[in-house]
């Protein structure tokens, strides 16, 4: 088996298509898709167009948390990213994505999920010190949030960092990184960056070998400064900083 696993687009349709097309150019047909489809100043009805195409009925999809605030929350509940967004939606992008669920098993083997099992907004493999500082979380605390997962691979995404931890018992945790957002800061659970450092969107090709599952991380370029443009004239400079340079 080989697929693409794909995450955290944040309606950077640019960097979607430059993704596609590199899975495509690898003949790659299976790609799952873990949340965070929308949100951001950018274009989030063509990357709605884009991904109903891909997955019309929602079935190698997860829900991610900023997905879940755009059909939970008002439009003037909502945060300047997710309000650009929902500006820019179609009623049937919303019936898409109402369709996705928490979590999913896909082919009896892969557990998908948009950052942890129970909790669609809290990292499962970086934490946050009060400092600020994201580091790789204890494996006792990583290896507590896979309890009850009996799938061998285990997708995340959330964090936008690719990575990959190896649990005691052989099972493997991915995290494919970003697709559309190589940098961003939150106040939560303290005020903290993730800076990628580069410019290209994220995304992992797994594959299942005699020797177990292999993930190889891919970083494609694609014209980032045209959607750091895009960020900047939408009145987003932290993302058009994020956009151009990889950190903010």
């Amino acid at each position: 088996m080989r697929f693409a696993a794909i995450a955290d687009i944040h309606g950077n349709h640019t960097a979607l298509k430059a993704v596609l097309d590199d899975i495509a150019a690898l003949s790659i047909r299976d790609i799952v898709n873990l949340g965070d489809c929308f949100s951001g100043p950018l274009e989030a009805d063509q990357t709605g167009d884009l991904l109903l195409q891909l997955d019309p009925k929602a079935e190698r999809t997860v829900r991610g948390n900023h997905d879940r605030y755009l059909v939970e929350k008002t439009a003037d509940q909502l945060e300047a990213s997710d309000a650009h967004a929902h500006r820019q939606m179609s009623p049937r992008h919303f019936d898409w994505l109402r369709k996705l669920p928490f979590s999913m098993i896909w082919r009896d083997e892969v557990f998908l999920c948009h950052a942890t099992p129970k909790d669609d907004n809290l990292y499962w493999l970086e934490m946050v010190s009060p400092q600020g500082h994201v580091t790789l979380r204890p494996q006792d605390e990583i290896e507590t949030l896979a309890e009850g997962i009996e799938q061998p691979l285990i997708l995340c995404g959330h964090s936008h960092i690719a990575r990959m931890v190896s649990l005691s018992d052989g099972r493997l945790i991915v995290n494919p990184g970003s697709v559309g957002q190589p940098a961003y800061d939150d106040d939560a659970p303290f005020y903290h960056k993730v800076e990628t450092g580069h410019t290209m969107a994220s995304y992992a090709v797994i594959e299942k070998t005699e020797h177990g599952w292999t993930p190889i991380f891919r970083n494609v370029p694609y014209d980032h400064m045209a959607m750091s443009r895009l960020a900047a004239a939408n009145g987003r400079a932290e993302w058009a900083s994020a956009l151009a340079t990889g950190r903010v």
